[in-house]
């Protein structure tokens, strides 16, 4: 491929850029949406959680009163332990897919590697575009087919929650999981573009990247900034160096020498 192929333009960016751009401010608008079922996640955890264990004990009968049964008969069967309980992980599912692809074009899911670290740009480059071309993009895909297959039988069986007292449409959550997958390979996709672009591309181009760091931002690691906490904070976390005058090196080592041995149980 040479760099004609991803459609450089003069004056613009190229294609591939451009249309990774677009495909990452749709990951970034369904990230930054499904990051607030954080809040009904612990608004709900929170109701089941306190609900349950604040109550009073009525002394002639026995009986444990607790707030949470107060809630579900003056408030509605919503506050049931187990319709709480389900719809802690109905959101909590939904977060998870609606973020993934969102980690990806902010580079902040988990990487384990020892060897990706040491290689120069362009092999981290070739790793990453043969991460997304023969693992996650194909991965996602897979999963999306048969998961796909999985919620049309949920529809039609009108699939409920086994408990009599549960959630029904099970089919919602295992749909809004299909579209958070979908979501994970427009990332990426958008990401492949970019590396695409890396190799194939001109070499002095430049644009703000996903999954790497161009060669000259030595400033971060993975997209993030780089802290010395003993320059930018003022941090001693390591031993101060030797001195050189042989002198001092002796006093020290008798310095050192004299503590121990007071230190010393007699």
């Amino acid at each position: 491929m040479k760099p004609e192929d991803v459609g450089v333009q003069s004056g613009g960016q190229p294609v591939t850029v451009r249309v990774a751009a677009r495909l990452r401010r749709f990951v970034d608008l369904v990230g930054a949406w499904g990051c607030w079922l954080i809040v009904p996640v612990v608004v709900f955890t929170c109701i089941d959680v306190i609900g349950r264990k604040i109550g009073y004990e009525d002394e002639e009968t026995g009986r444990i009163y607790r707030l949470q049964g107060w809630l579900a008969d003056n408030l509605g069967p919503i506050f049931q332990s187990t319709i709480l309980q389900e719809l802690e992980w109905h959101f909590h599912a939904a977060l998870f897919a609606l973020v993934l692809g969102y980690g990806v074009v902010y580079n902040t899911h988990v990487r384990i590697d020892l060897i990706r670290d040491s290689l120069d740009f362009r092999k981290k480059a070739w790793l990453e575009f043969a991460g997304l071309t023969f693992f996650m993009i194909p991965y996602c895909a897979i999963v999306i087919y048969f998961a796909f297959d999985y919620t049309y039988a949920s529809y039609m069986i009108n699939e409920a929650s086994n408990s009599t007292v549960g959630l029904s449409h099970r089919w919602i959550i295992k749909s809004v999981f299909i579209f958070g997958l979908l979501v994970a390979v427009t990332s990426g996709i958008a990401a492949w573009l970019q590396v695409a672009t890396i190799l194939w591309g001109p070499k002095d181009l430049r644009f703000p990247l996903m999954t790497l760091d161009w060669p000259e931002t030595d400033a971060k690691i993975e997209g993030k900034e780089r802290v010395r906490l003993e320059d930018d904070y003022g941090l001693q976390l390591s031993d101060p160096a030797a001195p050189t005058d042989p002198a001092l090196a002796g006093a020290r080592g008798a310095d050192g020498a004299g503590a121990k041995a007071a230190a010393r149980p007699t």
